[in-house]
């Protein structure tokens, strides 16, 4: 199982604006694709849809389960095609946001290549928690194209405290 570095994201820091640039990016990819969706349609279609379909050709939304148990969250993100050095979990206190990137490029050596289907990928997901978390207490692995996360959830961890604190 392959680790995933964790990233937290605290409000006062340059990592914050690094990754908020980053979604910016992504969103003007989206608009732009947007666009070009709207230039070459030919029947009269909503503004939303031409956005929708844009998020479906850049981004792929995985699919994605959470389970809260023993005073922390289980994440689990399906991920196949990406590997642990392409991966980014980024912690805020009240969400987890998975981020990955992937391309793929031939070299002369490959050969003659007469058909390719792969290319450039890109995977965002954010998971909003119920509950806020201890950010210093997550975990990410990637095995067999499952991102599996886990966080301890930041009111377990007091309750944990408190009751070694009373037992003293």
């Amino acid at each position: 199982m392959a680790q995933v570095a964790v990233q937290k994201i605290n409000e006062s820091r340059v990592e914050s604006s690094c990754f908020a640039e980053k979604l910016e990016a992504l969103a003007e990819r989206i608009r732009q694709r947007a666009y070009e969706i709207f230039e070459n349609r030919k029947s009269d279609s909503e503004a939303v849809d031409d956005w929708l379909q844009a998020e479906r050709d850049l981004i792929v939304a995985p699919e994605s389960e959470l389970i809260e148990k023993d005073g922390r969250y289980e994440i689990r993100v399906a991920a196949p095609g990406f590997t642990a050095g392409e991966t980014k979990v980024t912690v805020f206190p009240d969400a987890i946001s998975i981020s990955a990137e992937s391309s793929h490029q031939h070299e002369e050596k490959d050969g003659d290549v007469h058909f390719c289907e792969f290319g450039r990928k890109e995977l965002y997901r954010r998971i909003n928690l119920p509950k806020p978390i201890n950010e210093d207490k997550v975990t990410a692995k990637l095995e067999d194209g499952i991102l599996r996360i886990t966080a301890q959830k930041a009111e377990h961890l007091a309750l944990v405290k408190n009751v070694h604190a009373s037992a003293a």
